[in-house]
């Protein structure tokens, strides 16, 4: 019976070992027109599922999004920046199409302007190329 138990709990602390521990931070963002800067009136909508990992600084994203005025031309994070501000492309997410999953390894100052709240997600299109739909990511 103790042999059992032994056995039990080895594959269970070897399980945790392999599928790793769940200490990822869940973050979101809602892009829409009204969160560009400037603002711009457009039916495009989109969300972004992300988590980041920071002992790992592995950031993972699920993008969709619809309405917009033509297809994609690019999507990216940019930071540094608070709302209202703009600030260059951070981490590009390719391909720029719906729904799109991506991940990439931060620096140790991008990990630090994600958590400060100073990303946004931004999607482009050619009608919009400064970007279409935006959303500050948030916890």
């Amino acid at each position: 019976m103790k042999t059992t138990r032994n056995v039990v709990a080895t594959l269970a602390f070897a399980a945790t070992i392999v599928a790793g521990p769940a200490f990822a931070d869940k973050m979101k963002a809602t892009l829409n027109g009204a969160s560009e800067v400037p603002a711009n009136t457009t039916a495009g909508k989109g969300t972004a599922d992300i988590d980041y990992d920071p002992a790992t600084k592995k950031l993972s994203w699920k993008l969709s999004y619809s309405g917009l005025t033509g297809p994609a031309t690019a999507a990216h994070f940019h930071g540094p920046a608070e709302s209202g501000k703009n600030a260059g492309v951070a981490v590009p997410i390719a391909p720029a199409t719906s729904p799109s999953e991506g991940s990439a390894t931060l620096t140790d100052a991008q990990a630090a302007d994600l958590m400060a709240g100073k990303y946004y997600v931004n999607v482009h299109t050619a009608a919009n190329p400064a970007g279409e739909i935006r959303g500050q990511v948030t916890k």
